[in-house]
C-alpha cells in the first residue's frame, strides 16, 4: 500500500474539524484561513477516495469512514500533544548546568551564588568545575563561563559579558623590594604564570614597552601553575610576581593581600557565556538570557 499515510498537516486539519464540528472553528484554532482547512480536507478525500464529511443542515458531520479515521487520529494527536507537553516540562524543570574554571568559580562566582539563586530561582542553576581552564563545551554543561579571545568557534553561541583586563600583582612584602616606577625591574624577580594563558605576560610587557627578549629570559626562570587559584596563592605568599585577570584579584587588592603597582591593561579577551549551538533544540538559549543579563549586572 504505497502512500498510505497522508500529510500530517491534512490530518491535523481533519482532527480539529472533527473535534470542533466546524471548518471555521478549526481554522481559528490552527490560525489558518477557512480555505486552507477546506483544501486540506479535500486532499484527504482525494487520498482515500471517499468523503470524510457530509453536509448536515448548515454544518457538516462525519461520514462512517470519517468516524473510523477520527477514532485513530484523535487518539494519536492526544498522545502526541501529551508527549510534547511532558518533554517541554522535563526540559524546563531540568537544572541549568553552568561550567566554570575553578579559579573564576572560587574567586568570583561562589561569593555571588546565594544572590544568584535568590534572584533567578527559575533557572535551577547547578555549577560544575570546567574540565579545563580553556573555554569549551563539555557534555554535562548547558553553558560555560570563561575568559577567551575571539574569534569564537562556529559551533557555539557566545554572550560577551565584559572586556578582559589583566594586571601584574605582587605581595606588599615583595613590593617593598621593587621600584614601581620602573616596570622592567620586575624581570629581576620570579615571574608567575598559568600554562593556560601563555599570552598574558607578553601582552602586559608589550603594553608597557618592554623588550620581549628580556621577558622570555625572565619567564624561563619563572614558575608556572596549572590553575590560576594556585598562582594567586603563590603571589600572596611572596613567591614572585603574578599576572592575572583584574576581576579575579579585586578582593585581594581591596584587602591589601596583593598590590598592582603598574595598573591594568585591556586585552583582546572577553569574559563570555558560551552555549553549544545545538542547545537551540532545547530551552537553553532562552534560559541563558536572564543569566547573561544577571552576570552583566554584577560585572557592571
Amino acid at each position: 500500500m504505497q502512500n498510505s499515510m497522508p500529510p500530517l498537516s491534512a490530518l491535523r486539519a481533519f482532527e480539529a474539524t472533527a473535534r470542533l464540528g466546524s471548518v471555521t472553528a478549526a481554522a481559528e484554532e490552527l490560525n489558518v484561513t477557512h480555505g486552507a482547512v477546506s483544501r486540506q480536507l479535500k486532499s484527504l478525500d482525494d487520498h482515500f477516495g471517499i468523503p470524510l464529511f457530509a453536509k448536515a443542515g448548515r454544518g457538516i458531520a462525519l461520514t462512517p469512514h470519517g468516524e473510523q479515521l477520527q477514532n485513530g487520529v484523535g487518539e494519536a494527536f492526544t498522545r502526541l500533544k501529551d508527549s510534547c507537553v511532558a518533554l517541554k516540562r522535563d526540559i524546563e524543570e531540568a537544572p541549568f548546568t553552568l561550567a566554570c574554571p575553578g579559579s573564576l568559580l572560587a574567586r568570583w562566582l561562589i561569593p555571588r551564588l546565594d544572590r544568584l539563586h535568590r534572584e533567578l530561582p527559575e533557572l535551577k542553576l547547578k555549577v560544575v568545575v570546567s574540565e579545563s581552564e580553556q573555554p569549551g563545551m563539555q557534555s554535562d554543561a548547558s553553558a560555560t563561563l570563561a575568559f577567551s579571545e575571539p574569534p569564537w568557534p562556529a559551533d557555539v553561541e557566545v554572550f560577551e559579558l565584559m572586556p578582559e583586563q589583566i594586571c601584574a600583582v605582587v605581595s606588599p612584602q615583595l613590593m617593598a623590594l621593587i621600584d614601581a616606577t620602573k616596570p622592567e625591574t620586575l624581570f629581576a624577580n620570579k615571574l608567575l604564570y598559568t600554562a593556560s594563558r601563555p599570552q598574558a605576560w607578553p601582552q602586559w610587557a608589550n603594553a608597557h614597552g618592554l623588550e620581549l627578549a628580556q621577558l622570555e629570559e625572565a619567564l624561563s626562570k619563572g614558575q608556572g601553575f596549572e590553575h590560576l587559584y594556585y598562582l594567586m596563592e603563590a603571589a600572596v605568599a611572596g613567591l614572585g610576581i603574578a599576572i592575572a585577570p583584574r576581576l579575579l584579584v579585586e578582593d585581594d587588592l581591596r584587602s591589601g593581600r596583593l598590590v598592582a603597582p603598574w595598573g591594568s591593561i585591556r586585552t583582546p579577551g572577553r569574559l563570555c557565556l558560551w552555549l553549544p549551538s545545538q542547545a537551540g533544540l532545547l530551552s537553553y538559549p532562552r534560559r541563558s538570557e536572564p543569566l547573561a543579563e544577571w552576570l552583566k549586572g554584577e560585572l557592571g
